[in-house]
């Protein structure tokens, strides 16, 4: 594919990828559609990505799904999300396979619906033993919430004698939340021209790069995430350090 002979094989090291997909609902307001339209045309451009992100050395694919903001949103938009994910949760598990695509989901599966819960397992079972890209799910997820049920993991552990707080430090740290099997994000790109995290991977993005598009996500496709690889692959990243 051309996307993937823009950027050398050399270069290509396996890579975390992190993505607010934000501006559908403005996708569909600038076209006199409903809100909904925006999210169904949103997963079409999810496809594109996950099929060009392997060819440009993505080992990972973290996307933020449906925060635990997202709940304030009109009752009838969540809705059509929650059943937007029913569909494609029971659609895409044969396509996933195919593509060799692990699935994951992060965030508080307690206030998501028993069949929804369901679907997850089965799909995450169903794709497990998959080797090529891992996607990452993000479902009623908040950095800010998953902070503090790590904290109060480990703080439980200390009660019960098995951890002494002395011992806690940012690896430990690190090793109780949720995403500790997955490697830090080397890049966040957001789409839909805002510039913030909004409560996503707080702790795990302390060194993560920033790649930020006006283009609403509806638009992003397999070209816009070559663009954000390669400016990624141009960056120094010092971690604190002093460059060369």
């Amino acid at each position: 594919m051309e996307t993937a002979s823009k950027i050398s094989i050399e270069a290509q090291a396996h890579l975390h990828v992190a993505i607010i997909m934000d501006g559908n609902g403005r996708w569909a307001r600038a076209r006199g559609l409903p809100r909904g339209a925006g999210h169904r045309k949103g997963v079409e451009a999810l496809r594109q990505v996950v099929e060009t992100a392997p060819e440009l050395g993505i080992s990972h694919l973290t996307l933020y799904s449906f925060s635990s903001e997202n709940w304030r949103r009109p009752p009838a938009e969540v809705r059509d999300l929650m059943g937007l994910l029913r569909f494609h949760l029971r659609s895409e598990a044969e396509r996933l396979n195919q593509n060799n695509v692990r699935l994951r989901v992060i965030g508080d599966r307690a206030a998501l619906s028993s069949d929804i819960v369901d679907l997850i397992d089965n799909v995450e079972t169903e794709t497990r033993d998959n080797t090529g890209l891992t996607m990452v799910m993000a479902l009623n997820y908040g950095g800010r919430a998953a902070i503090a049920a790590a904290a109060r993991r480990m703080a439980e552990q200390v009660a019960a004698g098995l951890l002494d707080p002395r011992a806690i430090d940012p690896d430990s740290f690190g090793g109780a939340l949720e995403t500790a099997d997955l490697p830090p994000p080397d890049l966040l790109i957001r789409t839909g021209g805002e510039q913030r995290v909004s409560n996503f991977l707080l702790w795990e993005m302390a060194y993560t790069e920033f790649v930020f598009f006006d283009t609403f996500w509806p638009d992003f496709g397999g070209r816009d995430l070559e663009r954000a690889v390669s400016e990624f692959r141009g960056r120094e990243r010092r971690f604190g350090a002093v460059g060369v």
